[in-house]
C-alpha cells in the first residue's frame, strides 16, 4: 500500500534573493550536497540546486525548511519517479 496517495501533499515554495541566497519550504528530505550541488525532495518532485560555494545555513526537516547561501546558478525540478534501482528490481 502507498501511504503517499492517502495523505495530502505538502506545498512548497522557493524564494531567491539576488542569486546569493535561497529559501525552500515544503522540503521532505535532503539527498546529497556539496559546494556545487544540493538535492532536495518535495512531494512534487526532486529539486537539484547547482552553483558554487553553496552552504546550508538552515536545515529543519521538522518544519520542512531549508536555507542555502552561495552563488546560485540553476534550479532543476524533476518528477517523482518510482525507483528502478537494483533492490527494487530484485524484490519485485
Amino acid at each position: 500500500m502507498h501511504e503517499d496517495k492517502q495523505r495530502p501533499k505538502i506545498p512548497h515554495s522557493v524564494i531567491i534573493e539576488n542569486r546569493a541566497s535561497i529559501s525552500f519550504t515544503g522540503i521532505k528530505d535532503m539527498g546529497s550536497f556539496d559546494e556545487q550541488a544540493v538535492v532536495l525532495y518535495t512531494d512534487y518532485g526532486e529539486i537539484n540546486l547547482r552553483g558554487s560555494k553553496l552552504h546550508i545555513s538552515k536545515l529543519n526537516l521538522e518544519s520542512n525548511e531549508v536555507d542555502i547561501d552561495g552563488n546560485i546558478e540553476a534550479i532543476i525540478y524533476t518528477q517523482n519517479k518510482q525507483s528502478s534501482g537494483f533492490f527494487n528490481k530484485l524484490f519485485r
